[in-house]
């Protein structure tokens, strides 16, 4: 149910305009969810001159070729300010958002963001593909996680521990009416030695996500605690095994560990032997490490 709702404005530098939404914020279990309840508007003109050599040219004016796509009509090429663009793509929500086209003959066109090219290393956005959405349509787009109250869980509170995000963004399917701009996980209960699968997360009305649908082999995890050594930082129970090294005791091992320590045995016989084939066959075939940079 509702908490809470506000304003947002963007202001982007040499543009007289004010890019803004409104935003509602949802409670559930494990956390909130920002609902993109309205549409980012992004200018944009039409262009008639394609293909590389006039890509190269617009760059050269500080412009961005663009192309949008979808709901069974023909592709269509555009034009975008490069700076509007590239201090809107430091925006997370805008990766997550309902964006509204407004071409310079008046029509305007509803799209998400589906691809964005940037220069490997200069500042610059070389392409920005856009797909057309539809009211009735489900979407599938990717949104950030936000993970929030590590500093008091008991995870985040006991010394040793650290805690590791293992996914930042997921893929979700919605309506664009029920799109929200990112998923925030709550720690606050999260335990050492604990985890947060895909499966955990509590989602708004009418957000699915895909994977799930294909079985337990696709709920991966988000986020876990695990204790480290104690040459790696402070964890207690690192520490107790290592004072029992130092005093001579042979510490208890899992199964896993016996595991890898019967498979080093064995390998090391191998190389008294020199029939290691693979480390020899990896070296003889390993690729020349030049790379063509052809700019």
């Amino acid at each position: 149910m509702p908490a809470a709702s506000g304003h947002f404005h963007l202001i982007i530098p040499g543009y007289p305009g004010v890019w803004s939404r409104t935003a509602g914020f949802f409670e559930t279990e494990y956390g909130n969810f920002n609902m993109s309840n309205t549409t980012y508007e992004v200018p944009a003109k039409l262009r008639e001159d394609v293909g590389k050599g006039a890509s190269r040219r617009l760059r050269r004016q500080k412009k961005v070729p663009a192309v949008v796509y979808g709901e069974s009509r023909d592709p269509v090429s555009l034009t975008l300010e490069h700076d509007f663009i590239l201090h809107a793509a430091d925006q997370e929500s805008f990766h997550a958002s309902i964006l509204e086209l407004k071409v310079d003959d008046g029509r305007k066109q509803k799209v998400i963001l589906r691809d964005l090219q940037r220069h490997p290393f200069k500042p610059t956005i070389m392409h920005v593909d856009f797909q057309r959405i539809s009211e009735d349509h489900e979407l599938r787009i990717a949104v950030p996680l936000h993970f929030v109250n590590e500093d008091i869980s008991p995870a985040g509170r006991k010394g040793g521990v650290v805690i590791s995000y293992l996914v930042t963004e997921i893929e979700i399917a919605a309506l664009p009416k029920n799109l929200p701009e990112y998923l925030e996980v709550d720690l606050t209960n999260l335990e050492p030695g604990e985890r947060v699968m895909l499966s955990e997360l509590r989602l708004p009305e009418g957000v699915t996500i895909p994977a799930l649908e294909y079985g337990e082999d696709y709920d991966t995890a988000l986020v876990n605690a695990i204790f480290i050594r104690e040459g790696q930082g402070s964890g207690e129970l690192a520490a107790e095994a290592d004072a029992a090294l130092a005093e001579g005791a042979e510490p208890e091992l899992g199964e896993e560990e016996v595991a890898e320590e019967g498979e080093g045995e064995e390998g090391e016989g191998e190389g008294e032997g020199g029939t290691s084939g693979e480390t020899s066959g990896s070296k003889e075939n390993a690729p020349d490490d030049k790379v063509d940079k052809d700019n």
